[in-house]
């Protein structure tokens, strides 16, 4: 989201103005009407900002597309912030207390790195925006729950200094900052961030994985065991079909710190789409794509994968509300959207069932984000103002 600042000239215009863009057919203001606002307008914005605007830029206009609304960026920053702490207090009672330490981390080193970046780039200080700690949560939401305590710190480094602040800071990074840290730690620390899963405690014992034994107790994520043991060791080991809907749509399975609960997730996720900070063509292109495309691909034969299960297991439901939702990196018009989303899903399947990686839902919105530019240019809306020269 963008905000346009404009500060009306000072010099006195040569003729007749028109103060509020009326048309031709509306009165026509004087010039001492105009400058009388003019003031108005300059006391208003000194009063509340409480210095005063000798010196300032008599006219900022950030690029487009400018987007009016009365919310504002610290304010839909931290609504996503309290929709993403009950996956986190969830988790701690199914991996144990060490991931609130790891999402501890991930969010101060993120907050850190911020303002670190700005500070050396020569920027103003934001970090009561809000952003970053989205970005630490949603990193460490993406990682396994027995990492170790410094790997979320090398994945803040990455995903804000170089995928945001490189790139130009809060509204100009291409890719996701948080994937492109978790991307990041999977490509350099593979064993790391790729098997430290965790079976969930079921006795409420939150300190069990805490200590030195922590690397001695692993476990495979339900993808893991179907790609490569298939449908009747997923129910061998996590129980009867129906059990395994139930857990999982809960969050009681093994997976990455903040992606297990679709229960929570969803209800996030609508909550967003009820203070309308979201829209539902992203989330629901998401989560149908995959549940299509595994129906028609993941099985044996055409048309006999499992849907339910595709979109119960992974990061399917944190990825298409709170990832690739994301304002900077998602396009702003409906059609635009909804291919985003199908894209995204069919990646995602296309991962899990060819690639080398059991989870694809990361690496999909990656591979969409750069899309996001030619997306918004082809589905741009029309114009209805008359062609210059006409």
């Amino acid at each position: 989201m963008r905000v346009l600042r404009l500060y009306l000239s000072g010099q006195t215009p040569p003729g007749p103005v028109y103060p509020f863009g009326q048309n031709e057919s509306k009165k026509v203001a004087s010039v001492n009407r105009f400058t009388d606002l003019r003031s108005r307008a300059i006391e208003t914005v000194e009063k509340e900002s409480g210095s005063p605007l000798v010196g300032s830029p008599l006219l900022t206009v950030s690029v487009s597309p400018h987007v009016k609304s009365g919310e504002s960026v610290e304010k839909i920053m931290w609504t996503v912030v309290a929709c993403l702490l009950p996956p986190l207090i969830l988790s701690v009672f199914i991996f144990g207390i060490q991931t609130l330490i790891i999402t501890a981390i991930s969010v101060l080193s993120c907050v850190a790195a911020e303002a670190v970046s700005q500070k050396l780039l020569h920027r103003p200080i934001t970090i009561k925006d809000g952003s970053a700690v989205i970005t630490g949560l949603l990193m460490a939401y993406v990682i396994p729950p027995g990492v170790p305590y410094w790997i979320p710190i090398l994945g803040a480094v990455m995903a804000i200094y170089v995928a945001k602040h490189l790139l130009g800071g809060i509204g100009f990074n291409i890719f996701n900052p948080a994937l492109i840290g978790r991307a990041f730690l999977v490509a350099t620390f593979p064993v790391a961030a790729t098997s430290a899963w965790l079976p969930p405690i079921r006795d409420a014992a939150v300190f069990k994985y805490m200590g030195s034994g922590i690397d001695a107790v692993s476990t495979a994520t339900p993808l893991y065991v179907l790609r490569h043991y298939g449908p009747d060791a997923l129910m061998e080991k996590f129980g009867s079909m129906s059990t395994i809907y139930a857990d999982f749509f809960v969050g009681w399975r093994p997976g990455c710190i903040g992606e297990t609960s679709a229960l929570l997730l969803l209800m996030g996720g609508l909550f967003l789409m009820y203070k309308k900070y979201i829209t539902w063509h992203i989330p629901v292109s998401v989560i149908v794509s995959v549940g299509f495309f595994t129906w028609v691909f993941g099985g044996e034969r055409l048309f006999t994968g499992n849907p339910l299960l595709a979109i119960l297991s992974g990061g399917v439901f944190l990825g298409a509300f709170f990832m690739a939702t994301d304002y900077v990196t998602s396009p702003s018009q409906a059609p635009a959207k909804l291919i985003f989303g199908m894209g995204i899903g069919a990646l995602t399947v296309l991962i899990r069932l060819k690639g080398g990686y059991p989870e694809g839902v990361c690496y999909a919105i990656l591979l969409m984000n750069p899309l996001v530019p030619a997306l918004e240019g082809w589905f741009r809306p029309k114009r209805f103002a008359p062609q210059k020269g006409a």
